[in-house]
């Protein structure tokens, strides 16, 4: 059967430009081509069609596919990354960033990141534009199957958007319970995304009324103190045992 929106599916991809890969879900291409994160989870990713979780063009090409379909599709800027804007190039005093500024040198002004592309004095040239905006890319790809289970489906989200898989699920009398590792509070990234998981759940299962995050704290380990003083080849004397 034909995949339509509101189908989630999981993919694999690659993503080229001018034949330099930029993103895959393969981890041994990832490695080849010196873009390997070891902080991420490679393999393949689970998406919504029609929620704009990968970039247009490429989830308008998967649509109406069957599973199990390989390809290949030339995304445009429009479809891709956008447009290269000038008005998103800002020329920013030197004395804004930490150490000197360099052609090439990625930067955060702002809130915004941007790539250095001159200096002229003490101005910087930035482009805060989308390294691949105004570009045509080219994506491979292969859908591995539909996903069906919805709390399969919920842990491609959490996965998808925070990069974590440690999270546990269950669903029962419409609460969806998310039992969360301890700490995951000092997770920024999974701090920044959780509203919009959220609000996701809501939208895809109208039979979930509440989400409950529950943060569990399990009692450490007792581990024995060694307090004991080591054995020596020499006693020390005391009182009782001096002649």
């Amino acid at each position: 059967m034909a995949l339509q929106e509101g189908d989630f599916i999981r993919l694999r991809y690659t993503g080229r430009f001018d034949e330099t890969i930029f993103d895959t879900t393969d981890e041994e291409k990832a490695k080849e081509e010196g873009i390997y994160n070891p902080r991420a989870e490679y393999g393949p990713v689970t998406v919504r069609l029609g929620s704009h979780h990968i970039i247009i063009g490429l989830e308008d090409e998967l649509i109406g596919k069957e599973v199990g379909a390989e390809g290949e599709v030339d995304v445009p800027p429009e479809k891709g990354f956008g447009s290269h804007d000038d008005a998103n190039v800002r020329s920013v005093p030197v004395s804004q960033f930490r150490e000197k500024p360099k052609r090439g040198m990625r930067i955060e002004v702002e809130g915004r990141e941007g790539v250095v592309v001159d200096v002229i004095g003490r101005r910087a040239v930035v482009d805060f534009n989308h390294p691949l905006a105004g570009k045509t890319l080219t994506y491979s790809y292969t859908i591995v199957e539909k996903v069906e289970d919805p709390i399969e489906q919920i842990k491609g989200l959490i996965k998808l958007y925070s990069g974590r898989t440690d999270i546990g699920i269950s669903i029962t009398d419409g609460v969806a319970e998310l039992a969360l590792p301890p700490a995951i509070v000092y997770d920024r990234r999974w701090m920044i995304w959780r509203g919009t998981l959220v609000r996701e759940i809501f939208e895809y299962y109208p039979d979930i009324k509440n989400v409950v995050m529950k943060e569990t704290f399990p009692r450490p380990e007792e581990t024995k103190a060694a307090f004991e003083v080591p054995e020596t080849e020499e006693t020390p004397k005391t009182e009782e045992t001096e002649e």
